[in-house]
């Protein structure tokens, strides 16, 4: 592969994962709002966790495909089936994730948000793999 190319690409993945960190803060943000909020009425961590994250990934998804991985632009249409069931396969698993650790740190006595903070960068990175290397590989 010529250097130009190479560069182009490095540049390109660069600029993705920019994106996606910046569509994560976002989502992250309405997932942490959530989850305060729903922590705050008195729901168990684990609800507010699933409460919080199932919030975020509304937000997450709508970002992704029209700034992110620009499936438009890619692929000429919407989304597939396959890619909208794929990526809520990919969101369970960053849920189930963020409840093992929320759930298991919050039983060992840290507290709720804490726990979900500490969850973040474990989620994060796992699932933005799995999206960026499968499930949007093309774009």
């Amino acid at each position: 592969m010529p250097a130009r190319v190479r560069m182009l690409a490095l540049l390109v993945a660069r600029l993705t994962f920019a994106r996606y960190l910046l569509a994560s803060i976002c989502a992250l943000s309405s997932d942490m709002a959530l989850f305060l909020m729903l922590d705050h009425l008195g729901a168990p961590p684990l609800v507010a966790a699933f409460g919080g994250y199932a919030g975020g990934l509304l937000v997450h998804w709508t970002i992704s495909v029209h700034y992110v991985f620009d499936i438009n632009r890619e692929y000429g249409s919407s989304p597939t089936h396959a890619q909208r069931a794929a990526f809520i396969a990919s969101a369970l698993f960053g849920m189930v994730l963020t409840l093992g650790i929320v759930g298991g740190l919050s039983i060992n006595g840290i507290a709720p948000a804490t726990a979900k903070l500490l969850s973040v960068p474990v989620s994060f990175l796992t699932v933005y793999a799995i999206r960026k290397y499968g499930i949007f590989a093309r774009a």
